[in-house]
């Protein structure tokens, strides 16, 4: 039987006397090849309490000394704490309305995940769990800034599987009080969030508990074993930085301790992956400083068959579909993946992974490089896909375009 109350209300601090226009900036790893964007960001906010104060956008990981950032960073935190920028919420869920800019609305719920129930490692059986691998060479960089921070800001964002919407549905129900609601920063859309507090919170835990019984599970999935309530869709490697600065901390406590030290929890938004807000977009792979016409010589013998899920090839300015054999989308990613990473390494090349079909095709059309452009996964696919096949290679899929990911703007105590 799965444990529950696995993700539960949380002690959430908002910013008051702040222009929460101001205050909310996109997650650090988007727009990561345009420091444009962030050197816009950085003037708007320059004397303002923000969340840009917060964090290090990766586009500047290369143009700064990121120790020092990181340590005022850390000093920044500190201060928002120490001059009353914050008011608490407490043992309280936050119901999110986040109006997407194409127009579409995502609805979300803010609270905590408890850690213990998390194993990012490829055959995992918790109730959390990764849908993508996980790549350990990028865990010690965030494990670090996590052990010195005493906040966290979450751009983490988990499914579940709820096709009878019963969570968000008794969520919107449930609300009270709007904490805030305002026009994103930079083109993000609209966002609205109400507190869920006291009995209805309680209730609305219990509307999720329902979600792991067996007979539900069963009816979903053809078995309660093995089955995943939580799954990661935006976030991995911050979530799994969490698990790994837990574990250092966990064994120096307490049983009591244990149960309640604020390092076990991580702040995210819970998204039923169901709600018509969601969409997912491919994440094409372009190989560069190659010879094209010869990438694709080797992707016809290589990679392609006479049957199975169509891919387009873009090179020296020549498209071409072909076909790769397997079993589901996941596989198909893996098999792309592998031969782009196998060929560059063999012909010092550099795979990116591009979002966006013009963007790839367009880098495709270079003279020195290559692009295969995949198709969309269905977002219904990725619950059973795990479960049965296991988690998909890294950069399979992704929710929405840049401007739609989260924002940040909710922060967590975590010491």
């Amino acid at each position: 039987m799965i444990k529950k109350n696995i993700f539960r209300p949380g002690d959430i601090l908002l910013p008051k006397n702040c222009d929460m226009t101001l205050w909310s900036t996109v997650a650090c790893d988007q727009f990561s090849s345009d420091q444009g964007y962030w050197d816009t960001v950085a003037a708007k906010t320059a004397d303002v309490p923000s969340t840009m104060h917060l964090m290090l956008p990766e586009a500047y990981l290369q143009t700064v000394d990121q120790q020092k950032e990181g340590e005022k960073i850390n000093r920044t935190m500190e201060q928002y704490l120490s001059s009353d920028v914050f008011t608490t919420l407490e043992q309280s869920y936050i119901f999110v309305e986040r109006t997407l800019p194409g127009g579409s609305v995502r609805r979300g719920l803010v609270g905590v995940l408890d850690l213990e129930q998390y194993d990012y490692a490829e055959n995992s059986q918790t109730p959390i769990r990764a849908t993508e691998h996980t790549v350990e060479s990028r865990l010690p960089p965030r494990v670090a800034i996590r052990q010195q921070a005493c906040l966290e800001m979450p751009h983490i964002m988990v499914f579940i599987d709820d096709p009878a919407d019963t969570v968000m549905s008794c969520a919107e129900q449930s609300v009270g009080n709007t904490l805030y609601d305002f026009e994103l920063m930079c083109g993000g859309g609209h966002i609205r969030g109400m507190q869920i507090e006291g009995k209805k919170a309680a209730d609305l835990s219990a509307q999720l508990d329902a979600l792991a019984d067996d007979a539900v599970l069963t009816e979903k999935y053809g078995r309660s074993e093995g089955a995943i309530l939580y799954a990661m869709g935006d976030g991995n490697h911050s979530l799994a930085a969490a698990r790994k600065c837990w574990e250092m901390v966990r064994d120096k406590l307490s049983p009591e301790e244990k149960m309640t030290h604020p390092a076990r929890f991580a702040l995210v938004e819970l998204v039923n992956i169901h709600d018509a807000g969601i969409m997912f977009h491919p994440i094409h792979r372009t190989v560069f400083q190659i010879n094209p016409a010869d990438f694709a010589a080797k992707a016809r013998t290589d990679l392609f068959s006479e049957q199975g899920t169509a891919v387009t090839m873009v090179f020296g300015g020549i498209t071409e579909v072909g076909f790769v054999s397997a079993e589901s989308i996941g596989q198909v990613i893996e098999r792309v993946d592998r031969f782009c990473q196998t060929y560059a390494k063999a012909h010092n090349g550099e795979v990116d992974y591009i979002h966006g079909d013009e963007e790839a095709a367009a880098f495709g059309g270079q003279k020195d490089a290559a692009s295969i452009l995949l198709p969309a996964m269905e977002k219904g696919e990725l619950f059973t896909s795990v479960m049965n096949t296991g988690v998909f290679c890294k950069k399979s899929f992704s929710i929405g375009e840049a401007a739609e990911k989260r924002y940040y703007l909710e922060c967590r105590k975590i010491r």
